[in-house]
C-alpha cells in the first residue's frame, strides 16, 4: 500500500518562491476551500506533476512555471510503501528528477524516460491513468472511467488488479521471441555452415584415405615389379657370367699366342736368312767358275756337289717355311679367335655390369618404395589430424543441433506463455473472476447513493445498465448528476479492489469540486455517507467552493487565498 505523507511545492502556477506544504496522512478528512484562482486545485497539478511529470489539468508543462519568478519550480512528494520511505523530487529550470529511498538517489544514471518507467512500474505500480482513476475524481480536466475507450478501461482495470505485469511480461516476451527468432535463424545458418564443413571434411578424409590405399597399392605393385626385374636381371647376369667363363676358358685354352707368334717369327726370320744365304750360294756356284779368293777354277763335280747339297737344304728350308706358314695361318686364326673371344668377353662384362647396375637401381627403388610404404602405413599424422578435425566438426554439428533443439523448445514454451499472456489468456481469466465482484461493488455504491439501477461491465468493459423495470440505459443517456454518481461508485469500487490487491492501494483520495457541480443536497449526503465508510486508513481531501456548507462535515480545513499575485495556504 502507498501511504502518501507529505507534498510541498514552490513556483508552481500561482505559488511563489516559498514552499507550500500539506501533510497528506494527518487527517482522515480535509476540506480545501478558496476563491476561484486562489490555488486550491494546485494540489492536484503538483501531485500529478511530481509523480508523473505532467499536470492533472489541461495545462502545458511550461505553463506550470510561475509566470512572475519564471524559475525554480520544485515539487517534493514523500510516501511510504511497505515500510520503505521514498521521496520524489521534480523541478523545472533547472530540470530536476530524483527518486530517493532512505536518503539515497536511486538509479539516476538511467535516461529520463526509463527513470519514469522505473518509478511507475517498479515503485508505484501505477501509471497516470490508473492513479487518476483510483485517487482523484475531478470535475475539470478529468475523464471519468465510463468516458474512456474500452482499451484504456482495460488498461486501468489491469493496473488495479495488478495484472498489468502480464502485459509487460508479454511485451518483454515478444522482444525475447524476436531475439529468439534471430537466434534460431543464426543457429540454423551456423548449423548449415557446420554441416557443410563436416561434409567437405568427410569427403576430404575419404579422399585422403582413398589416395592412401591407391598409393599403397601402387607402391606394392611397383615393389613386386622391381623384384621381378631383379630376378630377371639376376638370371641374365648368371647366364652372362656363365657364358663369360666359357669364353675365358676358351681363351685360356688358346695359350700364349703372342709367344708362339714371336717364336714363329723368329723361326721364319732364321729360315729366311738361311734360305737366302743358300740361294745366294747356289746362285754363286751356278754363275761362277773360279774361286774369287785364289782365282783357281772350281771343279764341275765339286760345284754340282755343293749346289746339290745346298739345293737339298733349300728344299728342306722351303718345306719348313711352308710348314711354318701353315703354323702362321693357324696362329692367325687362333689370334683372330682370341680377339673375338676378348671382344665377346668385354661385351659380356659390360652387359653384366649393365644388368648389375639395373639390379642396384631396382634395389634402391624397392628400398625407397618400402620406406614410403612404411611411412604411409605407420605415419598417418595428416589423416589423423584431418579425422580429428572431422570429429570436431561432428561435435560442433551435434552441439549446434542441441542448441537449435533447445531454442525450438524455448520458442515452444514462449509461444505457450505468450498465449497465456495475451488479453484473451490469463488476464481475461483473472478479469472474469473479478468482474462479478466489480459489478457487485458498483451496484452496492450506487444503491448507497439512492441510485437503483442494475449496472454491469462485460469482458470488453462495455456497460449494460437496466432499471428496475428492465429498461436498457447507457451511461451517456443519464443526467450529469446521475453520471457523477456512477463515476463515484466506480471510483470507490476501484479503491476497494485496489485495497484487496494491496499493491496499488493508497491512503489518498481527492475529490475535486464533486460537491460543486451536479450533485443535489441528497447526492451530497449520499457521498458523505460513502466517505464515512472508507476507513481511518484513508485520507480524504475534498476541494470545494462550498466551504460554508461542508465545513462541519470534515475534521480539518485548508484554505487558499491569493495575496500580491501569489497563492498562499492560510489555514
Amino acid at each position: 500500500m502507498i501511504i502518501f505523507k507529505t507534498i510541498r511545492w514552490k513556483n508552481l502556477l500561482s505559488t511563489g518562491n516559498a514552499f507550500t506544504e500539506i501533510k497528506l496522512n494527518r487527517s482522515p478528512s480535509t476540506l480545501i476551500v478558496g476563491e476561484n484562482g486562489g490555488g486550491k486545485s494546485t494540489l492536484l497539478d503538483a501531485l500529478c506533476f511530481g509523480l508523473f511529470g505532467k499536470p492533472f489539468r489541461s495545462i502545458n508543462k511550461p505553463q506550470l512555471l510561475n509566470s512572475i519568478n519564471k524559475k525554480n519550480l520544485l515539487v517534493e512528494i514523500e510516501f511510504d510503501i511497505g515500510g520503505k520511505d521514498y521521496k520524489i523530487v521534480r523541478g523545472i529550470k533547472p530540470n530536476i528528477f530524483e527518486i530517493q529511498s532512505g536518503g539515497e538517489v536511486i538509479n539516476q544514471d538511467a535516461a529520463a524516460r526509463d527513470y519514469q518507467k522505473y518509478l511507475e512500474e517498479s515503485v508505484l505500480k501505477l501509471n497516470y491513468k490508473s492513479f487518476t482513476q483510483i485517487v482523484i475524481l475531478g470535475s475539470a480536466s478529468f475523464t471519468p472511467f465510463m468516458q474512456l475507450p474500452p482499451f484504456t478501461r482495460r488498461e486501468i482495470i489491469e493496473d488495479i488488479l495488478d495484472i498489468q505485469i502480464f502485459t509487460t511480461m508479454n511485451t518483454v516476451l515478444r522482444d525475447k521471441m524476436n531475439e529468439l527468432k534471430d537466434s534460431l535463424h543464426d543457429a540454423d545458418g551456423k548449423l548449415q555452415v557446420l554441416k557443410q564443413k563436416a561434409t567437405i571434411q568427410k569427403e576430404y578424409v575419404d579422399t585422403l584415405e582413398a589416395n592412401k590405399e591407391k598409393r599403397v597399392d601402387e607402391i606394392i605393385s611397383r615393389i613386386e615389379d622391381g623384384e621381378l626385374s631383379i630376378t630377371r636381371f639376376q638370371g641374365l647376369v648368371a647366364a652372362l657370367e656363365g657364358e663369360k667363363i666359357t669364353h675365358e676358358d676358351a681363351k685360356a685354352a688358346l695359350g700364349d699366342l703372342a709367344t708362339k707368334q714371336k717364336k714363329l717369327e723368329s723361326f721364319k726370320t732364321k729360315f729366311s736368312t738361311q734360305l737366302r744365304d743358300l740361294q745366294k750360294e747356289v746362285a754363286f756356284y751356278n754363275e761362277t767358275d773360279e774361286c774369287p779368293t785364289c782365282q783357281q777354277g772350281i771343279a764341275h763335280d765339286h760345284k754340282e756337289t755343293i749346289v746339290s747339297s745346298r739345293q737339298e737344304k733349300i728344299e728342306e728350308l722351303s718345306s719348313g717355311m711352308d710348314k711354318l706358314q701353315e703354323e702362321f695361318t693357324k696362329l692367325e686364326e687362333l689370334i683372330a679367335e682370341n680377339e673375338t673371344l676378348s671382344e665377346q668377353i668385354s661385351e659380356l662384362s659390360a652387359e653384366i655390369i649393365t644388368n648389375n647396375n639395373e639390379i642396384i637401381v631396382q634395389q634402391r627403388l624397392i628400398q625407397a618404395l618400402n620406406l614410403e610404404l612404411n611411412d604411409i602405413t605407420t605415419k598417418t599424422a595428416d589423416i589423423d589430424e584431418e579425422k580429428t578435425k572431422l570429429k570436431s566438426y561432428a561435435k560442433e554439428v551435434l552441439a549446434q543441433n542441441e542448441e537449435k533443439a533447445r531454442l525450438n523448445e524455448e520458442k515452444h514454451y514462449m509461444e505457450v506463455v505468450s498465449t497465456l499472456l495475451k488479453d484473451t489468456g490469463i488476464k481475461t481469466k483473472i478479469i472474469r473472476q473479478y468482474l462479478p465482484v466489480i459489478n457487485k461493488l458498483v451496484n452496492k455504491y450506487l444503491q448507497a447513493m439512492d441510485f437503483f439501477v442494475q449496472f454491469n461491465l462485460d469482458e470488453k468493459f462495455d456497460e449494460t445498465i437496466k432499471s428496475r423495470h428492465r429498461d436498457d440505459f447507457s451511461y451517456a443517456s443519464f443526467s450529469e448528476g446521475e453520471k457523477q454518481r456512477i463515476d463515484l461508485a466506480l471510483l470507490f469500487t476501484w479503491r476497494t479492489i485496489a485495497k484487496m490487491k494491496n499493491s496499488v492501494a493508497t491512503n489518498l483520495l481527492i475529490l475535486d469540486e464533486v460537491f460543486d457541480s451536479s450533485l443535489d443536497n441528497n447526492g451530497t449526503d449520499y457521498v458523505m455517507t460513502l466517505l464515512d465508510t472508507v476507513g481511518e486508513d484513508t485520507n480524504v481531501f475534498v476541494i470545494s467552493h462550498k466551504g460554508d456548507q461542508l465545513f462541519d462535515k470534515f475534521r480539518s480545513l485548508i484554505k487558499f487565498e491569493k495575496k500580491n499575485n501569489y497563492s498562499e495556504m492560510v489555514v
